[in-house]
């Protein structure tokens, strides 16, 4: 008996080691570098980093809801202590929050667990202040971003870290019209806007009416985060339909993603409520484009047998997609319709020679795709390493 209930805890301990096995190693995938999303509609994110004194929160705010507009808002630690109001008004509000560390360090040069209590400190806060998470979107202080940041920041849980590809740079004083100029000439569907509300920035409040009502006027929408990443989730994500014994975690493993980036990109505030027969986005994976059929006119001399042999198919396929009872009588004029082919977009690649000063991700704003989708193009292991001529191929 005791050899049994031995036993009995054997396994137990085995399977526990497992679950936590299995938690620490999906948890710990990197998060992913997001300056932008390739969506055709047009929808933009206006986001907003809060630092230590946040002059002009209230005046965003107010302007934002004048507009019925909603945002992101970046929170930091020492903001949230200095004006723990003007932190409540946000979420009150309705804007999404994410995380944008304590002291606002550069994460390139923190240990893991330093970027850990970063975090996890200005989660807390928040979380105490206004009952949200700023899960699962962190921005990088000063824009600081390497493959050692993106995989301490995805074993924290932040499955998305948030730049850019509009960059106001409002925090130098620029005028409200400087401002607005920036974002008119370089907006684009899918834009991520970056600005700032502190003192620093004091042509942003000025700049917003103006900016919003020529957006609008331009067809944009305006949008968070989160709802930004559905676009491209909605476009460019494959879709996995639960079944009896999934769990996040499994499914996680298995399409290499987060737990927490699979339960944004879902809407899953309780990852152990899930369902089967439950339709899943699984965020960062690529669907297979549907099918394009080849149509073919005939001309004077074809017959369906020539056609099919020409296209590698049956007459009875040809005659089947084409309704066609005699596959004798086709005329000349007529349009068929080709089962089993398709039509294969041509690949379109630039190359790129780096410069002096260049970085990866410097490289990847300015082509609007991911260091991640560059250093795979080039077999790039070490992102950091980069050198001066060096011609790389820059995806599409």
């Amino acid at each position: 008996m005791k050899r049994k209930v031995i036993r009995g805890a054997m396994a137990l301990f085995i399977l526990l080691a497992m679950v936590i096995t299995q938690s620490i190693s999906v948890s710990a995938a990197a998060s992913k570098f997001v300056t932008s999303v390739n969506t055709t509609s047009k929808v933009v994110a206006l986001t907003f980093d809060d630092g230590a004194d946040g002059t002009n929160t209230n005046k965003i705010l107010d302007i934002l809801a004048k507009n019925n507009v909603k945002a992101t808002f970046f929170l930091t630690g020492s903001g949230a202590n200095n004006h723990p109001q003007y932190i409540k008004n946000i979420a009150a509000k309705g804007h999404q929050l994410g995380n944008h560390s304590y002291t606002h360090p550069d994460f390139t040069k923190l240990t893991a667990s330093q970027m850990k209590s970063e975090l996890d400190r200005t989660e807390a806060l928040i979380k105490s202040l206004t009952g949200k998470t700023t899960k699962p979107i962190f921005r990088a202080p000063f824009g600081a971003v390497n493959s050692t940041v993106l995989s301490g920041v995805g074993a924290s849980g932040y499955g998305y870290t948030i730049q850019w590809n509009i960059d106001t740079v409002d925090w130098k004083g620029l005028t409200a019209s400087q401002i607005n100029t920036k974002v008119q000439t370089n907006i684009k569907p899918g834009s991520i806007v970056l600005m700032h509300t502190g003192a620093g920035a004091p042509g942003t409040p000025l700049a917003l009416p103006t900016m919003i009502s020529q957006l609008k006027a331009k067809g944009y929408k305006f949008v968070t985060i989160s709802q930004l990443l559905a676009y491209q989730n909605a476009s460019t994500n494959k879709t996995y339909t639960v079944k009896s014994g999934d769990t996040l975690y499994s499914i996680a493993r298995t399409y290499g993603v987060t737990v927490s980036a699979l339960a944004a990109a879902n809407n899953i505030t309780n990852y152990s409520l899930i369902y089967v027969g439950q339709v899943l986005i699984i965020p960062g994976t690529t669907v297979t484009p549907p099918t394009t059929t080849v149509k073919y006119t005939v001309k004077s001399g074809d017959t369906l047998y020539k056609i099919a042999t020409m296209y590698n198919t049956t007459v009875a396929k040809i005659a089947a997609a084409n309704n066609i009872a005699n596959v004798n009588s086709i005329y000349v004029g007529q349009v068929l319709v080709i089962p089993g082919t398709t039509v294969t977009p041509p690949t379109t690649t630039v190359k790129y020679t780096v410069k002096l000063g260049d970085t990866l991700y410097k490289i990847a704003t300015m082509y609007n795709t991911t260091v991640a989708k560059i250093a795979a193009a080039n077999n790039i292991t070490n992102v950091s390493l980069i050198s001066v001529g060096q011609v790389l191929t820059i995806p599409k």
